[in-house]
């Protein structure tokens, strides 16, 4: 890049000074610091421009990572099964034939889950909920009876002396 010391920015300053002359020189200085913020500004747009194309590049490569690890772990988890499945058939294909038990009837090949209990529902859920103690109500000053505006202020008014 440009290596400006303060001797060469007091030189440029110099030579702008005699060329263009004191009356035009600060609109001119105006001018060339707005075009200079407008170009570091397009610069800064420009780089984070890239870093956003760069990073949702990694993201796609990620998102493709992430989907073939995916596809590999159904992939094992479907021969898993497979091999399970086979090995349980292998394994019960002798119990076919001895499915009676020791009262006579035949068990079922599937297994149903127990019935669910019953629970006898909450009756005073609102009176539960609403039970909050009146030492807490008056401490943290909780109407427990509606006031006329007239009670309220009779009961707020200064006391005579």
């Amino acid at each position: 890049m440009l290596d400006l010391g303060i001797s060469k920015m007091a030189l440029i300053g110099a030579v702008a000074l005699i060329v263009i002359g004191p009356e035009k020189l600060p609109r001119v200085a105006r001018t060339v610091g707005t075009l200079l913020g407008k170009a570091q500004r397009y610069v800064s747009d420009v780089k984070a421009e890239v870093n956003r194309a760069m990073d949702l590049d990694e993201l796609k490569k990620m998102k493709e990572s992430v989907e073939e690890a995916g596809r590999e772990v159904e992939k094992g988890i479907y021969s898993t099964k497979a091999d399970f499945e086979k090995d349980w058939s292998d394994v019960t294909a002798g119990l076919e034939g001895a499915g009676s038990s020791s009262d006579g009837s035949t068990t079922s090949s599937t297994w149903e889950p127990p019935p669910p209990e019953y629970r006898r529902p909450n009756k005073n859920w609102r009176l539960k909920r609403g039970a909050t103690p009146q030492w807490y109500k008056a401490r943290h000053g909780v109407r427990r009876q509606v006031q006329s505006g007239a009670a309220r202020v009779a009961r707020y008014r200064p006391k005579p002396k």
